[in-house]
């Protein structure tokens, strides 16, 4: 008997394609799902490294411009009207608002430096937003992977034991593939869930981070206007 449940086992495919075709349509879709979760999860994951990267790079590059003694306006001219990174964007929008504060008499319109300051700022959280899209769907996989998986394991086990009831039978072969079907949607879910986790609490900090570098930047810089205004 024992021989006979082994042989039964051994013929059944328990590769994931195998798993998978055997699988009721509820726990077909539920894998679907998580698959594709996964997939959107990862697209994120490489396109965020990525801008990451440049982010850092570019703000890199535009510290070393900023700092090396060059007039302000000299660099604002050398950037021109189209900066292509985060850093000089910001930069940009608080020349271009000094530039336009002053009058025809050259001499500066009051409440400069508080639109200065405000320019900054609507750049910074424009340039915020960008660093942060998608981060909330790595956030909803992360958070809810798990239970789409559980969801389908439990539906599977469900099925599992209505297959044994209607059998009357309880041995390996019968109870293993239903039990195997169900616990492969768990394991998606948790394949979708933890890359996203991961990447999700490392994409935040590093937007943290980039911040406070945009943040200190408008301050040294509305720092040199404050001079410029004082004189």
């Amino acid at each position: 008997m024992e021989a006979e449940v082994l042989t039964q086992a051994q013929e059944i495919d328990f590769t994931a394609w195998g798993l998978f075709a055997r699988a009721t349509l509820t726990v077909k879709l539920t894998m679907v799902i998580l698959i594709l979760a996964s997939f959107w999860a990862w697209a994120i994951i490489i396109h965020k490294s990525l801008t990451f990267r440049n982010a850092r790079r570019e703000a890199k590059r535009f510290d070393q411009q900023f700092w090396s003694g060059e007039p302000l306006d000299d660099l604002l001219n050398r950037i021109g009207g189209q900066p292509h990174g985060r850093s000089e964007r910001i930069f940009v929008s608080g020349m271009m608002e000094w530039r336009r504060s002053h009058g025809d008499d050259g001499l500066l319109i009051p409440g400069v430096q508080a639109r200065v300051d405000r320019s900054m700022d609507v750049a910074i959280s424009k340039e915020v937003a960008d660093l942060q899209k998608g981060l909330p769907v790595l956030a909803t996989v992360g958070s809810t992977a798990p239970f789409v998986g559980l969801f389908g394991t439990v539906w599977g086990i469900m099925n599992a034991f209505i297959e044994i009831a209607e059998q009357q039978n309880t041995n390996l072969a019968v109870v293993a593939p239903g039990i195997a079907e169900a616990l492969m949607a768990t394991g998606l879910g948790l394949l979708a869930a933890i890359p996203a986790v991961i990447f999700y609490n490392k994409f935040s900090s590093d937007s943290e981070h980039m911040v406070a570098g945009y943040e200190s930047l408008a301050d040294e810089f509305a720092t040199i206007l404050s001079r410029q205004v004082d004189r």
